[in-house]
């Protein structure tokens, strides 16, 4: 894509600083920018590198002024940063179409504008809405519907009666809607409980790659609007997670926790079942989760505990190698062991 660094102005609704006729064709960072690179900086020392480098301009907030390059001055820089990369360097577009060797349902009802790529299957009554995109060897099952504009990576699993929202997309090696966990021990064996629920993916989330996301039991494993959720997480049956919600790598919620909106959960945490999280609640990475959460709070540690608390058991046990010395020392002054 081609544009001139007023329309790229234009469209961030920001202002040019230098020539505005200048043609932008390219997005990269300062070290890498060649002649019609947009290139982006944040703070004092990048954007002296952008200003010494091929780029042709800058995206920068009105802090920064330049008289050797074009400055795009932006009210906030990563948001525009996001918003030049769509404009600049846009997914490729897919021709509607089925390839000859996808595998689909007679009842399957698929939008003429959609695309299916090679070895794709596509189970009975499922319907694909308006330029979705199914790129190579998915697996869709009976009963789904998939929103306009989504698009389905390479080998995703989408098992039957899930429903995905419009614009969303799954990553590379994704399963959605799989049995959850679910087992009673009965005479010596663990009888697996039937997962008859279904699974429910809102408008505009994202889903990494090799995500799990489980079904419900009897009723819905739920993941809300505008939610992002990194690679390798698994979410369990009858999980309920709200709007807006970012999940990053590895994390692990068990059955049934429900999550309110805005949660931001870092990575590698553990959310025990059945536990309610709060809106507007972040848990720092590794955090073992074993109790309710109240909306806003941050919480830390294993187990997990309000930030401020998990901050002062953190010094003391910083602490405590000189505390074992001094202990040692006072057993020797008083010549026994105090224990």
């Amino acid at each position: 894509m081609t544009f001139t660094t007023a329309e790229i102005a234009q469209q961030l609704a920001g202002e040019v600083l230098g020539d505005a006729t200048a043609t932008l064709t390219g997005f990269a960072t300062a070290d890498k920018a060649k002649p019609g690179d947009l290139t982006f900086a944040e703070t004092e020392d990048y954007f002296a590198a952008a200003e010494n480098s091929a780029a042709t301009a800058i995206i920068a907030e009105k802090k920064f002024t330049s008289t050797r390059k074009t400055v795009i001055h932006v009210a906030n820089g990563r948001i525009a940063f996001a918003k030049a990369l769509a404009l600049l360097c846009p997914e490729p577009a897919l021709p509607a179409g089925i390839h000859p060797s996808a595998v689909i349902a007679a009842s399957a009802q698929i939008d003429p504008t959609a695309h299916i790529g090679p070895y794709c299957t596509i189970g009975e009554r499922v319907k694909i809405g308006a330029r979705c995109a199914l790129l190579a060897g998915n697996f869709i099952g009976e009963d789904c519907t998939l929103g306009d504009d989504t698009k389905i990576f390479s080998n995703v699993t989408i098992y039957p009666r899930s429903q995905i929202g419009r614009r969303v997309r799954i990553h590379a090696g994704a399963v959605i809607g799989a049995d959850g966990f679910g087992y009673v021990f009965d005479a010596g064996i663990h009888r697996k409980v039937t997962q008859i629920g279904s699974t429910i993916i809102g408008d505009d989330v994202e889903i990494g790659a090799n995500t799990t996301i489980d079904r419900g039991a009897l009723g819905t494993t739920s993941i809300g609007k505008g939610t992002k959720i990194d690679n390798l997480v698994q979410v369990g049956h009858n999980v309920q997670i709200g709007d807006h919600c970012l999940l990053c790598a590895q994390v692990g919620i068990a059955g049934s926790a429900k999550l309110g909106n805005y949660v931001v959960i870092a990575g590698q945490v553990g959310i025990a079942g059945h536990l309610k999280i709060g809106n507007k609640v972040t848990i720092g990475s590794k955090a073992g989760v074993m109790h309710n959460i109240p909306d806003g709070e941050t919480w830390l540690g294993i187990p997990a505990q309000p930030d401020k608390q998990a901050k002062r058991v953190m010094i003391a046990m910083q602490r405590l190698p000189d505390l074992f010395k001094k202990i040692a020392e006072w057993e020797r002054k008083l010549g026994g062991n105090m224990e």
